[in-house]
């Protein structure tokens, strides 16, 4: 236990990754009280919506007119994601807060549903990105690693895999002159169990020791929260979570599951192990609670309905 962190960043991911998997299509007000709330419970950091197709994600129809309406607020970095070079215009020119990304996965049967290429292409595919972002001026990459842990597809995916592409990665920036700043592995089909999370983050770490990690936890099968734990035993400041457990992807094959873990939920859990989050317990239950109403439907998150055992900041 020596190695957890004193402080953990929580990025929220619902409002794009919970809301794409919902069958109530949100109204732009409705997405903008909901990041207000998120914001006024702490969040730093938001992911607000994605540029993607339409036609394929029609819950992020209105990504544009989110930022249009949003009040932006010093030190809150709203983000978003793209797929393609259009979606990133469309991002610079609504406004987002850029950061240089870069998104594969293990699975080359998920990669193929998910983007409609194979991981050798989408490596491929990653200088054109690098010439795009140093238009930006961005230099320091985010790559993030979807099924890094396993997939509904094709079964657990060795840590091997996972310090294979890394290394590849990390190689293609030296040589156009990036750094790699954050590896985001991702249980995107809820694979993961705690043992195992350990083993692919110690892989990660015993060759690149100062490589930052960050993780994208799944509750699919119950074991986000302890998944989540074994990742700040090993010393992981940085996570991704979804108010009241929104989420999920819609090309993981697991219609019906539970999404990403919930931010009351691992915000809760660090404030009672004494890891400062920064946020405001009170307040990510009022959000949760917003939420559940406008989606319509019940969310899995348990302490919005529980309640929290200490009042106030974590």
């Amino acid at each position: 236990m020596s190695d957890l962190p004193t402080h953990v960043h929580i990025m929220e991911v619902g409002p794009r990754d919970g809301l794409q998997m919902e069958a109530r299509h949100l109204a732009t007000a409705d997405k903008v009280a909901l990041v207000e709330h998120l914001a006024d419970a702490g969040l730093t950091e938001i992911e607000v919506g994605s540029f993607v197709n339409p036609a394929r994600v029609p819950q992020m129809a209105n990504t544009e007119e989110v930022f249009a309406a949003l009040p932006r607020r010093p030190g809150v970095a709203y983000r978003a994601l793209w797929l393609n070079r259009r979606g990133l215009e469309r991002a610079v020119a609504t406004g987002v807060d850029l950061t240089a990304k870069l998104s594969m996965a293990a699975s080359d049967t998920f990669s193929r549903k998910n983007v409609g290429r194979s991981v050798e292409e989408t490596l491929a595919a990653m200088p054109e990105w690098l010439a795009i972002y140093a238009e930006e001026g961005l230099r320091d990459v985010s790559l993030s690693i979807m099924t890094t842990f396993g997939c509904t597809y094709e079964g657990y995916v060795p840590e091997t895999r996972t310090v294979e592409l890394i290394g590849r990665v990390i190689a293609l920036l030296d040589e156009h002159g990036f750094r790699l700043a954050e590896a985001d592995l991702a249980d995107t089909t809820g694979w993961a169990n705690p043992l195992y999370v350990q083993r692919v983050i110690g892989a990660v770490r015993d060759r690149w020791p100062d490589l930052k990690i960050k993780l994208h936890l799944h509750d699919t099968r119950g074991c986000g929260i302890a998944n989540a734990l074994a990742g700040l035993e090993m010393g992981v400041d940085r996570f991704d979570a979804s108010i009241g457990g929104l989420g999920g992807c819609p090309f993981a094959g697991l219609k019906g599951a539970a999404g990403n873990i919930a931010t009351e939920d691992f915000a809760f859990l660090c404030a009672e192990m004494g890891l400062a989050t920064g946020l405001d317990l009170d307040r990510l239950t009022e959000a949760a609670r917003f939420a559940e109403e406008k989606v319509g439907r019940p969310l899995p998150g348990k302490v919005f309905r529980a309640g929290h055992v200490h009042p106030g900041a974590a």
